[in-house]
């Protein structure tokens, strides 16, 4: 399958993941749903990167490691953002709450939230490793 098509799908399961995370208190099989999609979003960059490493794509490797930079370094702003406004409007927590959903999303839809944050890491590391083994 095509790179293309394999972001395509990956954009897909974000807005999945993304739309899935304003469930409240989700239980029984809708939660079973919502852990499996949030886990089944880590696939498609796993395969990305996976045949960037073989293909020796820099661009790739790049583009992998920025996304992964940018969704950790937002949902760390966004997490210290959100325990910071604990004294303001509800309207203000569910507005940044609602961010925190859209921009981490398969960390909210899975609500195992250090998985996802380590499958990032994952994803961010092991780019940035092969990108220095490609620079020597």
């Amino acid at each position: 399958m095509r790179d293309n098509k394999q972001y395509l799908i990956w954009g897909v399961l974000f807005i999945l993941c993304a739309g899935l995370g304003f469930i409240p208190e989700p239980e029984g099989l809708i939660k079973a749903i919502m852990v499996l999609v949030s886990f089944l979003f880590f696939v498609p960059p796993g395969w990305l990167l996976y045949r960037a490493v073989r293909s020796g794509n820099r661009q790739g490797l790049c583009c992998l490691r920025n996304l992964s930079a940018i969704s950790l370094g937002l949902t760390l702003v966004l997490l210290v953002v959100n325990f910071l406004s604990v004294g303001a409007s509800e309207a203000v927590g569910n507005y940044l709450y609602g961010l925190l959903v859209i921009f981490s999303a398969p960390m909210v839809c899975s609500q195992f939230w250090a998985v996802s944050l380590f499958l990032w890491a994952c994803l961010m590391m092991t780019a940035l490793t092969f990108l220095r083994e490609k620079k020597d």
